[in-house]
């Protein structure tokens, strides 16, 4: 018998949605005259932003769907970060899975300009049911930015050495270690490719932290399943 659609009031779904939002804006000129520390206004910028993506998730859930898991990772200049303003602009993707599809969200965040989960942050949600799910596969890469960093201070140090008594050795070891990480940690990713040969592939970062780990064993308990 197939399932219901959930039976959501749309429109207070949608003054959720505002209002959240409004909060959000509210959040900045706390933070100008100094109601809210650096570190209070990032906690409450997640947070609220966090509850804006749950609350546009479920209204697109059917009746009785629940999540179960969640995965959060800000991207900029291809690395890992942990703060919004840390970058010009970075890219924030939200993974969500729910007891009977996985979702997919894709913003971009830029300082001062409040996240606000619509065409402002070039917003986007793929969802994909479970049984479209093909294959879910780790992927490496070698660290090829940080190899040629820790290289280029190699080079510079040996060049230099004679005037750099003091640091050219330590020049040398900190670019050897550089170029060692960067060959002996590649960088981890989960690619989730669906039976849909138009679609992108769903990347799934940030494999060291417990949430994501979470939503990758979540992912192949479910294809096996079927």
């Amino acid at each position: 018998m197939p399932r219901k659609p959930h039976r959501v009031n749309i429109l207070t779904m949608t003054e959720e949605v505002d209002a959240l939002r409004a909060r959000i804006r509210e959040l900045y000129p706390k933070r100008v005259i100094g109601d809210l520390t650096e570190k209070a206004f990032q906690h409450e910028l997640t947070e609220r932003t966090l509850d804006l993506y749950r609350a546009l998730i479920r209204m697109r859930t059917t009746e009785g769907e629940v999540i179960v898991r969640e995965h959060h990772v800000v991207r900029a200049h291809f690395r890992l970060t942990q703060s919004v303003l840390r970058e010009p602009e970075q890219e924030a993707v939200s993974i969500f899975a729910t007891d009977r599809r996985l979702f997919y969200l894709k913003s971009v965040l830029v300082p001062n300009r409040p996240p606000s989960a619509d065409e402002g942050d070039n917003f986007s949600i793929e969802e994909v049911s479970f049984d479209r799910i093909e294959s879910v596969h780790v992927r490496r890469q070698v660290r090829v930015g940080e190899m040629g960093v820790g290289g280029a201070m190699v080079v510079f140090a040996v060049l230099f050495y004679p005037y750099l008594s003091v640091t050219g050795p330590f020049m040398i070891g900190l670019g050897i270690l550089g170029m060692l990480h960067g060959l002996l940690l590649p960088t981890r990713w989960v690619e989730v490719k669906t039976i849909d040969p138009a679609s992108d592939p769903i990347m799934v970062y940030a494999l060291r932290k417990k949430s994501g780990r979470g939503v990758v064993r979540f992912l192949r308990e479910k294809t096996r399943r079927r």
